[in-house]
């Protein structure tokens, strides 16, 4: 029984953490660049990714993560499909593959 309740709490902190990554991108990232690339919006994002670290945040304190596994979906889309995308645009800045020309 400990051990389940063990892997379960790590579980609640890989989703917290990686859910505290992604809203820390999302706030970084340029509003504009999710408009060029139709990913949303930025506060779209913003939102989803600080509910998602509430709610696993909450999961870790609590030891009750009823809705970890939304918030670790929520996490996945955005740091596997939303970030890559985003990070991409640059501002319209000049950049060629080694840095800025």
């Amino acid at each position: 029984m400990i051990l389940v309740g063990l892997i379960w709490f790590a579980i609640y902190l890989a989703t917290f953490v990686a859910s505290l990554y992604a809203l820390v991108e999302a706030v970084r990232t340029p509003a504009a660049a999710f408009e060029v690339m139709d990913k949303q919006t930025k506060k779209l994002w913003v939102i989803l990714t600080g509910a998602a670290t509430a709610l696993s945040g909450l999961a870790v304190f609590s030891g009750r993560g009823v809705l970890v596994i939304a918030c670790l979906v929520v996490t996945l889309i955005y740091l596997l499909d939303v970030r890559p995308a985003v990070k991409g645009v640059d501002n319209g800045r000049n950049n060629g593959p080694y840095g800025p020309w």
